[in-house]
């Protein structure tokens, strides 16, 4: 199988070169590429050793509560007949979470043996962590992955010149008319392909929606399979209905209730947390938004939850190929959630890979309706609102509610509209100016 390039690359190759780098662990859902990645950077060391302490499961004896990391390492060199050599050896260790005294044992390579480069990587990683909430802190640096971005699903495709190009587009340099087109074109075929790295496979090579939908149902009955291993006892059962709602209220506060009348808040609740720790859903919770950090003024009452996955989702729910493929602009961005789901993925795609995502978002109720903007990002130092709309500026009230509220001059809208921009003249805050950047939904890697 080809080697498709990923952000991270680049953030491995800095990783290997860093003077005082730590112990790496890898962290996302289960079949994101992890493992891949890892393997491609083994290829520029001199000497690679992967062990998978959930198949070689002998190998767990070595990870002892007294480990001599040094001792340690000479002993799987000699059982694999690799050489462990300092700078010159990158050891892998996946399924790290089977073994817990191995996931301890990584503090003391940074410590005792911190020539080495040391990976380590696991599926059902983030449940181990939980039981072990201090560990290494300090000592081991994380990273954080996810499925291809749209940029990596168009590099894949070796389109690097029109990622290049949207890159740098502007509102004063839009694209031009046949590259905005195209760009629009294979921003629907991502939505129905997604980015898990087996499904963009299946479609650079057979361009079947069909053969990429089989993949999706054999990566969801993977997850599915996997409920029973979650750490704490939520019925199977129940984590395949919250996984489904999560999936029909996407886009929209969560409500439990939407889930079963018949199973109590609080089971729902676990059902959640266990979903996220597995990487399947990430929250986007509400603040509001007064200042930095948007983290200060939250509200877990009011949650939002993205899907892992486009692709996954809209085979989850048994959307034909041919409602994404037909619809209108306006329909592909008003109506239903995709759009809004897309644009809070890529937001996290395109994040700081080493700092474990933190999605916020905005809502006003009051007598008259409710007002909500989809996404609130930081940016020079200040609230930085993101709406996903079609191209009506009459539909932005929320938008310009909220930015009325806070003092804000500047936003941005996401559309399938070319890079643009407007001024807004509020007329109920005394004709104050409030400027909406236009950004195509297709460059959100612009941000």
């Amino acid at each position: 199988m080809p080697y498709y390039k990923r952000h991270i690359d680049q953030k491995l190759l800095e990783w290997k070169d860093a003077p005082r780098r730590k112990p790496l662990l890898i962290r996302g859902a289960r079949q994101v590429g992890k493992s891949t990645a890892v393997r491609e950077l083994g290829k520029t060391f001199k000497y690679y050793v992967e062990i998978n302490l959930e198949r070689q499961q002998s190998l767990r004896t070595l990870f002892t509560e007294d480990i001599d990391v040094k001792k340690t390492c000479s002993n799987l060199s000699a059982t694999l007949s690799i050489p462990i050599v300092p700078d010159e050896t990158l050891l892998f260790i996946d399924e790290i979470q089977s073994c817990q005294p191995a996931i301890r044992a990584l503090r003391y390579f940074k410590e005792d043996y911190p020539q080495l480069h040391v990976i380590a990587a696991g599926s059902l990683l983030e449940f181990a962590l939980e039981e072990l909430p201090s560990f290494a802190v300090g000592r081991i640096r994380s990273l954080y992955m996810y499925p291809f971005s749209f940029d990596e699903f168009l590099s894949a495709q070796g389109l690097d010149l029109q990622v290049e190009a949207k890159q740098g587009a502007s509102s004063a340099n839009p694209l031009v008319v046949p590259l905005h087109t195209r760009m629009k074109e294979q921003l629907r075929s991502y939505y129905l392909v997604g980015g898990m790295p087996a499904a963009v496979t299946e479609w650079i090579e057979n361009s079947s929606y069909a053969e990429v939908r089989r993949v999706h149902n054999d990566i969801i009955d993977t997850y599915e399979d996997d409920f029973p291993k979650y750490k704490r006892r939520v019925s199977p059962v129940l984590l395949r209905m919250v996984l489904d709602s999560v999936a029909h209220q996407a886009g929209s506060k969560f409500v439990y209730a939407q889930v079963s009348r018949d199973v109590h808040s609080s089971s729902i609740k676990d059902a959640l947390s266990l979903l996220t720790l597995a990487g399947l859903i990430i929250p986007v919770t509400h603040t509001n938004g007064n200042g930095l950090p948007l983290g200060a003024e939250t509200d877990m009452g009011y949650r939002k939850y993205l899907f892992l996955d486009t692709g996954l989702m809209l085979t989850m729910l048994g959307t034909p190929a041919s409602d994404i493929l037909l619809s209108t602009e306006t329909d592909l961005v008003n109506k239903g959630a995709l759009s809004e789901m897309f644009a809070g993925l890529e937001l996290v795609k395109y994040g700081d890979c080493f700092v474990k995502p933190a999605m916020y978002y905005w809502q006003h109720q009051s007598k008259n309706g409710n007002a909500e903007v989809d996404y609130l990002t930081a940016k020079d130092g200040r609230v930085l609102p993101i709406e996903v709309k079609a191209n009506t500026q009459g539909s932005m009230q929320s938008l310009y509610l909220f930015m009325r509220k806070r003092h804000l001059t500047d936003a941005i809208r996401c559309s399938l509209e070319n890079f643009s921009h407007f001024d807004h003249s509020d007329a109920e805050d005394n004709q104050a100016v409030r400027h909406i950047e236009i950004v195509p939904l297709y460059a959100l890697s612009s941000l």
